[in-house]
């Protein structure tokens, strides 16, 4: 959940390289990922049901319901780093921007082992959109880490670390050049908590394009426009080869900004999977959605 953050008119504000440095933890991205591939997933089922305490990475730590594979994510995609993402220890629960917890009333079943800042600013929309950007980032494709300001305007990361910063003066947003050019990760982390800033759930609903759920895929985004609106990202996908039944796993971030963290399904068994058969209605831990708040990242 989000609150917007709207450009104000009559504010002057020149906006310098200033922000909290964070610290890179690396993802590493398997060639192939399926279920029956990674460490101990389908040794330990039986033994441990759908959550293995020792796995440190969301694939090794969610372990698919008896008759399901997880489906193929191909050399480098974005699917196969959201598998990667590093899990903290098991049972522990999520920290807020202020060093605070949040307590797992049943709302999650693992927290993501990403730094979030120490400012109010890592919420729900955010953290799809850092997930995104971190994901191109790593790649070196620059030029598709982009987002658009609450107010429409659009913020290139190319942009960025070729040294240049925003201006907003009235109406106006513009770029100015600011700076040398640099594109390390803590010059990195302060073009995304500008980001974090003036976009959200109204900026980037509009950025994402309608995809039906039938044609669901990692990576998708549920989300409600608003102030406060909501958005989740579905971070994995199994599939039953004998039902064709898909099954999907959730993450968010939350407010007061939070650690990204993986949703429970407290409406079923095969918690934390959800499965595509939900119906109308998508109720999950903290938000209710529709089955037509699902929307995409163009490509």
């Amino acid at each position: 959940m989000k609150k917007e953050r709207y450009i104000g008119l009559f504010l002057l504000l020149f906006i310098q390289a200033c922000g909290q440095e964070a610290t890179h933890k690396q993802i590493v991205i398997q060639d192939t990922i399926r279920n029956d591939s990674t460490e101990k997933n389908e040794i330990t089922k039986k033994d441990i049901g759908i959550i293995n305490p020792d796995g440190q990475t969301l694939v090794t730590r969610i372990v698919t319901p008896e008759g399901f594979e997880r489906t193929i994510a191909q050399e480098n995609s974005f699917a196969g780093y959201l598998r990667q993402l590093p899990l903290k220890t098991h049972g522990s629960e999520v920290t807020l921007y202020n060093g605070s917890t949040k307590p797992n009333y049943d709302i999650y079943d693992a927290v993501v082992d990403l730094d979030i800042g120490k400012k109010d600013l890592h919420q729900c929309a955010d953290a799809v959109m850092r997930l995104r950007a971190e994901y191109l980032w790593n790649r070196k494709q620059y030029d598709k880490i982009h987002f658009n300001f609450t107010n429409g305007f659009r913020v290139d990361y190319s942009e960025w670390m070729n040294g240049k910063r925003i201006v907003v003066k009235g109406n106006e947003t513009y770029w100015i050049q600011s700076g040398s050019p640099s594109n390390n990760y803590k010059d990195f982390w302060k073009y995304m908590e500008i980001i974090f800033s003036y976009a959200g759930t109204i900026s980037l609903s509009r950025e994402l394009k309608s995809v039906r759920i039938d044609d669901l895929k990692i990576g998708d985004v549920y989300i409600q426009e608003g102030s406060p609106g909501h958005a989740i990202l579905v971070v994995d996908m199994a599939l039953n080869p004998k039902t064709n039944e898909k099954i999907f796993l959730l993450a968010q971030s939350y407010m007061p900004a939070q650690e990204i963290q993986i949703l429970k399904n407290n409406n079923d068994k095969i918690s934390p999977w959800y499965s595509v058969d939900f119906g109308e209605i998508l109720e999950t831990p903290e938000w209710t959605f529709y089955k037509t708040d699902l929307k995409r990242f163009e490509e």
